[in-house]
């Protein structure tokens, strides 16, 4: 189990290529882990695919680096690391509240999440799965395709109906 890195928060500036916000001028930047209920309600709202209570309890333990984003003590934007804390790291569970997209947050989540990659042993494999025009968020923060020389899979579940 790996303890997640870098405790405590702080409060975003309006300033460093974060765009002004109407009621949520300073998000506080937390680096935590949200709760399990928070985590689940968070990726349904933002439109991620459904994680059970069961594997969510299992899994956000186990996070490499976590931060998490608050308006008013609600919590509006998520992205996790997770990994073997050495060799190969995994950007996940990157959202933000539909009600708060398009107003710099997503940038917040993955400078927070850059900053801690440029800590981490080099070199090592830094992956991450772009869905849409998520890509050209990534690619500010220096990720790029893997095609063609590699190819991204995954393991697709049967659900079984009994």
């Amino acid at each position: 189990m790996v303890t997640v890195q870098g405790t405590g928060s702080r409060l975003l500036t309006e300033n460093g290529g974060r765009s002004s916000m109407n009621h949520i001028s300073k998000p506080e930047v937390r680096h935590e882990l949200p709760s399990v209920e928070q985590y689940l309600a968070l990726r349904a709202e933002a439109g991620l695919s459904p994680m059970s209570a069961a594997g969510a309890a299992a899994g956000l333990p186990r996070s490499c680096f976590a931060v998490t984003l608050y308006d008013s003590g609600q919590l509006v934007g998520m992205g996790r690391v997770i990994g073997d804390g050495g060799c190969f790291f995994q950007v996940t569970d990157i959202a933000v509240k539909p009600a708060y997209q398009g107003r710099g947050l997503g940038k917040a989540v993955m400078h927070e999440i850059r900053q801690f990659l440029d800590t981490v042993p080099q070199p090592s494999y830094v992956s991450l799965i772009a869905d849409g025009e998520a890509a050209r968020l990534y690619a500010q923060y220096g990720f790029a395709p893997v095609m063609p020389e590699s190819q991204g899979m995954f393991l697709r579940w049967q659900s079984v109906d009994k």
